[in-house]
């Protein structure tokens, strides 16, 4: 019986030994995945994205733009222990295109290509106009499906580019990070996985509301705007990001996409670049879309992206084409966030951008993200 048991113990062994073989890289995913945000790991890799996920480089030209720095400000009184208790990996601070304050935090530095998250919407949000500047793609009144067929059928099924763009396409979908169960943990296994974010996307049926009728935020809507993107032109996002927005700006670094099993970039969080390149493009957004003398992103795109046009129904949050609008910015103030306090802070009146990195595992309780946009103004005032 010994003897059996034991032949049972080593085969059940070799079992495990061949399937670690045949689907180690994507257990070593999952695992990533299941402590990605625990307290201990949760700074290094917001710095080191690459060694966990699947990935694809965005080209860089090599031609370096210049990034002026200028003395050293500063800050209102209260920023370090703001920058404290937001668990702050970075601050980049520009005045009138100029570095006026920069640090890092909790050892990570300068050259740490850091995970944006949901900042990359916003990036998205400025390539689809250089798209439809280009007639790749007709209108934002097209239909996703035109498109990207692979979602007729499919809760997408009858919203329009606009909807998606203003997160008002009434697709169900659960964002509750805390919950294993969610749609976003979900999908993020399937990104761990090598699976199909297409397929995601595409198995999704039910709706809340008929398209353009409320707001609700649902990041797997810059996903199918991404299957757009790539319905419309036949080339990846890597490659137009690449082309259209990274090379003319001459990154510091060259960033990459986490990507799924397919090589489909994860566009609606999947973006990493150095803080000071989240800052370059902040700074060509606060330009009207120019950059070194070139207009990158056409000026009306980005007068009507980052208008408050979203239909929200609380006075608690606007947005617009994948960018926020903080409540009482009357000055036209908008931004890029994402998930654990990430941020491009953008203040076009005053030409003013703030790049916040954090590792925030507090991002969701209540007054954090006002009081993140408060302290954004009070920088942004101080330097007037």
């Amino acid at each position: 019986m010994l003897k059996w048991l034991g032949r049972i113990v080593v085969f059940l062994g070799v079992i495990a030994i061949i399937g670690w073989v045949w689907k180690g890289e994507e257990l070593k995913r999952l695992l990533a995945v299941n402590s990605l945000f625990s307290e201990e790991k949760i700074v290094n890799n917001f710095s080191n994205m690459d060694t966990m996920f699947l990935n694809t480089s965005l080209t860089s030209s090599g031609d370096v733009s210049e990034l002026p720095v200028a003395a050293t400000v500063t800050l209102p009184d209260g920023t370090e222990d703001w920058l404290e208790s937001r668990s702050a990996t970075a601050l980049v601070v520009l005045k009138d295109g100029a570095v006026v304050f920069e640090d890092y935090y909790q050892g990570t530095g300068e050259d740490d290509l850091r995970i944006s998250w949901s900042m990359a919407k916003s990036w998205l949000s400025a390539l689809f106009g250089i798209l439809l500047e280009e007639g790749a793609i007709g209108s934002v009144d097209d239909p996703v499906t035109q498109y990207a067929p692979s979602l007729v059928g499919s809760a997408y099924d009858g919203a329009t580019i606009k909807d998606v763009l203003q997160m008002s396409s009434g697709v169900v979908f659960d964002e509750d990070y805390l919950d294993y169960d969610s749609d976003i943990n979900k999908m993020g296994r399937v990104l761990a996985l090598g699976g199909s974010m297409d397929e995601f996307a595409a198995g999704l049926t039910e709706t809340y509301a008929d398209p353009g009728e409320t707001w609700q935020y649902v990041s797997i809507d810059t996903h199918v705007l991404g299957m757009v993107v790539r319905g419309a032109t036949g080339r990846s996002l890597t490659d137009l990001l690449s082309e259209k927005i990274a090379e003319p700006m001459g990154l510091e670094a060259a960033p990459y996409y986490l990507t799924d099993g397919y090589g489909v970039a994860f566009a609606l969080g999947g973006l990493n670049m150095k803080s000071r390149d989240y800052a370059r493009f902040g700074q060509m957004i606060a330009n009207g879309g120019r950059w070194n003398d070139q207009q990158i992103v056409p000026e009306a795109w980005v007068e009507e992206s980052t208008a408050p046009s979203a239909p929200t129904q609380t006075g608690e949050t606007r947005y617009g084409y994948q960018w926020w609008i903080p409540v009482g910015s009357d000055d036209g103030q908008f931004m890029a966030r994402g998930i654990y306090d990430q941020y491009t802070y953008i203040d076009p009146s005053r030409n003013v951008v703030i790049v916040l990195n954090a590792a925030n595992r507090s991002f969701r309780e209540a007054g954090v993200g006002r009081g993140n946009e408060e302290m954004f103004r009070q920088i942004a005032e101080s330097l007037e």
